[in-house]
């Protein structure tokens, strides 16, 4: 490939990038989701609860990076948030992918780590992973709050969870790339939040 057909392709991935944040901006239920979503999880670390975040392959690296955002900081200093990237820990992950299949990698850390008031955070760009639905289902039964992060149509995550945040696409590279930049609003405003309080 040439410099120039290089330069075209950034170039047209550029404005594909540019066209969904504009309609993100445009979607009042993707903006309403998203403040939904940051409020929600300010009022759960304020109560003394948590975040649990959960993906697969690159929504598994979206978790890490969110959940770190979290314990680390995001633009301020502030004292650690409590996060968990359920994706972190490869030897739980295979060991209840090998004993109970991979449908329950999420779930069963869930129960085994979340509490009433806690918060489950769901990447799935499809809307349809079913270890991401099987999670958001334990938590809705363990009295957390679910939040799934989908591409246009949530499927079973939306179902599943309380607040979804549906980014206005169907192509998992944009997909992706509107959950970080929902997360980002999100981790900027509880931080803002529980920072000043």
């Amino acid at each position: 490939m040439t410099e120039g057909s290089a330069t075209d392709l950034a170039r047209a991935r550029l404005g594909e990038g540019a066209a969904l944040v504009e309609s993100m901006l445009a979607s009042e239920q993707c903006v309403a989701a998203i403040g939904a979503a940051a409020e929600a999880i300010a009022e759960a670390m304020r109560a003394g609860r948590k975040l649990l975040v959960f993906g697969n392959g690159g929504s598994a690296a979206d978790a890490v990076h969110i959940a770190a955002e979290f314990v680390g900081r995001y633009l301020i200093e502030r004292q650690p948030l409590p996060a968990v990237a359920l994706v972190a820990n490869p030897s739980t992950v295979t060991a209840i992918g090998n004993d109970y299949g991979f449908e329950q990698v999420f779930s069963r850390q869930v129960q085994a780590l979340g509490v009433e008031g806690d918060v489950a955070l769901g990447l799935t760009t499809s809307g349809t992973s079913a270890n991401v639905v099987e999670a958001l289902n334990a938590a809705r039964e363990l009295g957390m709050t679910g939040i799934a992060m989908t591409g246009a149509d949530p499927r079973d995550a939306g179902a599943a969870a309380e607040i979804t945040i549906a980014i206005p696409s169907d192509e998992t590279p944009r997909i992706q790339e509107g959950h970080m930049l929902a997360a980002h609003i999100v981790c900027e405003w509880v931080e803002a939040r529980l920072a000043s309080s």
